[in-house]
């Protein structure tokens, strides 16, 4: 049996947003979230995904509104914010998990893959917590951007990943000093890899130099979901009122030395 991590406490009469939710982190995120009495607003770009999120939700006795939208545009995120709104009335966490990663070599690289890059892992956060932060202060909630081990370490053939986490990273902590005086936590969670579809993606680096590559890594292998799942959702809950400002990096030791 794998030991219990981080928990979130009683979310009961709350409602959460995660995004990217129709599979890996976002599903096992909101699972955590329902679990502790949560109803969830999921989005994904992936209908088919986020149907099947729901059904998991609703076994577990919550509530789930689908938002199968796509965040690399930015009206999706002012229309996501908005029906959950109109929904369950209220938010109380937001949590940016969704995630592009287009990796490969700088002087190829397509500026539609930059573009992308960029407009879902760092512009759709900003954005989300815009429309957001209004709702999440009445309710006196929290927001939990996930990140990456790539924010801290500079990886071969991800220049455009690497750039938009630490951006987002640093946007976490600059967002948590502005509302320093504000009843909202922001933090942010840093993992190391794990088998989600991004990961399963790098399977375009086959023609890189694979000692570069190597190094992304660590010796102890994946980082398991459900470690990370539990330190979202506990970051999201009321059991972390003392953390704000806060990124918690769970690679696996990638980024310890």
């Amino acid at each position: 049996m794998r030991e219990a991590g981080m928990q979130a406490s009683d979310m009961n009469g709350k409602v959460a947003l995660v995004t990217g939710a129709a599979a890996g982190l976002g599903r096992a995120t909101a699972l955590k979230l329902a679990e502790s009495g949560a109803d969830l607003a999921i989005l994904d770009v992936s209908a088919d995904g986020l149907a099947g999120t729901a059904r998991a939700i609703a076994a577990l006795g919550r509530k789930a509104l689908e938002l199968p939208l796509d965040l690399s545009q930015r009206a999706s995120c002012k229309q996501a914010v908005e029906r959950t709104l109109a929904e369950f009335g209220r938010l109380d966490a937001l949590c940016n998990i969704a995630g592009v990663m287009k990796p490969g070599p700088t002087p190829s690289f397509p500026d539609e893959s930059w573009d992308l890059t960029m407009r879902v892992n760092l512009d759709a956060p900003f954005f989300l917590i815009r429309e957001s932060l209004p709702h999440l202060l009445a309710a006196h909630g929290a927001i939990v951007n996930v990140t990456s081990c790539a924010a801290f370490q500079g990886q071969a053939y991800f220049a455009a990943y690497c750039a938009a986490k630490a951006g987002l990273t640093n946007m976490t902590k600059a967002l948590a000093m502005e509302y320093m005086k504000e009843p909202i936590r922001i933090n942010a969670v840093a993992p190391g890899g794990m088998m989600t579809g991004l990961v399963q993606g790098m399977a375009a680096l086959a023609d890189c130099d694979r000692d570069l590559i190597s190094r992304i890594g660590s010796p102890r292998g994946l980082c398991e979901i459900e470690d990370v799942a539990d330190c979202v959702a506990f970051l999201a809950s009321p059991a972390a009122r003392s953390y704000h400002g806060a990124c918690i990096n769970i690679d696996a030791g990638v980024t310890a030395g």
